[in-house]
């Protein structure tokens, strides 16, 4: 048998090959002086070993060429891994009767949240539109439209967010259910959390590999904190829910100054929970409690990893709070987004009571991996397009 391809890799007589019908182990009758790169041929002999022939020398790598990155460097590795861990949330969600979808990612509205943005405009001669910060608003319409059980894995694009932890386009995991409640929101992350960390990895551990040793288990039930719990334990503030609508700013600069820090002690993951309602405008209010919303942001060594809701199903409610997000903005000098009339419209024929919840995909795989934040497992990261 013949055939030819590209050395990915040697072991003493052993070469891994890559060819047009897979990639394969060859035995050699003896080391080659071949290098991972290199284009061979082969002739399979009757003892079972190959004879290889040099077709092509690779030229010599360059420190940041395709070749250094992927086929010589841990790249490789990690984009199998992250293969991996999408098979494993597929497998998750669809033996749980979740139907995956997907949605435009040219939306009429990104999002009205004020301290998120659309990565920009993108117009042709009949439409305009703007890159989706998350696949939110029409997952919902097919939630009215009959669909009980829905999850995304969502292409996702946000200005102004670039740093170890943040990329302008990142992967969102985005799912909802409907006829749910609150408390199966926060148990079915946490397991989804678990699930994923010991498929991938045989562990039950995240790991942040810019801080060595820091180490969060994910084995036992989450911490629990609720917002007003941490802002009383770990600022000076005695009514956020007053501090997050008169002085939103100073609000912001405490969650990430004070208190994300204190979460990042934690040696197991932890939600955050019952925002002021100020600052969860697709949430429903707390019952009993109408000052609060049912919001839960999930930590793990101080990197936020999903923002999820018990969704607010009123559309008149919703209308109100969308007009004053578009106020927020303006008087922020921010690009003021359009309302998603249909969006609306969609609520008008009758959203069931849900629960929902987006998750960066490439940030629990780094943590899974212990990678040194998001880059590393993503092909090609803003910095290497």
């Amino acid at each position: 048998m013949r055939g030819a391809g590209r050395i990915l890799g040697l072991d003493g007589n052993r070469v891994l090959v890559a060819s047009v019908s897979g990639r394969a182990w060859l035995e050699v009758d003896e080391e080659v002086s071949l290098a991972p790169g290199d284009w061979v041929e082969w002739q399979k002999q009757a003892d079972g070993s190959a004879a290889l022939t040099l077709a092509q020398k690779a030229p010599e790598p360059r420190g940041d060429g395709e070749v250094a990155r992927f086929l010589l460097g841990e790249k490789g590795s990690l984009l199998r891994e992250r293969h991996r861990a999408l098979r494993i949330l597929r497998g998750y969600f669809d033996s749980r009767g979740f139907l995956e979808v997907d949605t435009p990612a040219v939306v009429p509205c990104p999002g009205l949240d004020s301290h998120v943005h659309s990565l920009g405009e993108v117009i042709s001669e009949r439409s305009f539109g703007y890159l989706r910060t998350s696949p939110e608003f029409h997952m919902k319409r097919l939630l009215v439209g009959g669909f009980d059980k829905i999850y995304q894995i969502a292409p996702c694009y946000r200005s102004e967010e670039q740093g170890t932890w943040h990329e302008p386009e990142f992967t969102m995991l985005e799912w909802y259910e409907a006829f749910s409640n609150f408390e199966h929101l926060l148990r079915s992350t946490e397991d989804l959390v678990r699930h994923v960390c010991e498929a991938l990895t045989g562990k039950g551990e995240l790991r942040r590999g810019d801080r060595p040793g820091q180490v969060a288990s994910v084995e036992g039930p989450f911490e629990r904190i609720s917002v007003r719990e941490a802002f009383a334990e770990f600022t000076d503030q005695s009514d956020v829910v007053d501090l997050a609508a008169s002085k939103p700013e100073l609000y912001f600069e405490l969650l990430t100054t004070q208190i994300e820090p204190e979460l990042a002690r934690l040696s197991r993951p932890v939600f955050l929970y019952h925002y002021p309602l100020s600052q969860a405008a697709l949430a429903t209010p707390v019952p009993g409690a109408p000052e609060l919303a049912e919001r839960a942001e999930l930590y793990a060594l101080g990197i936020e990893l999903s923002n999820g809701f018990a969704e607010l199903t009123n559309p008149v409610e919703q209308r109100r709070r969308f007009l004053e997000e578009q106020e927020r903005r303006r008087r922020a000098g921010e690009v003021v987004y359009p309302l998603d009339e249909r969006f609306l419209s969609a609520l008008e024929e009758g959203l069931p009571p849900s629960i929902g919840n987006a998750l960066g995909f490439d940030r629990l795989l780094a943590l899974c991996l212990g990678s040194q934040g998001i880059a590393p497992v993503l092909a090609f990261s803003s910095q290497e397009k």
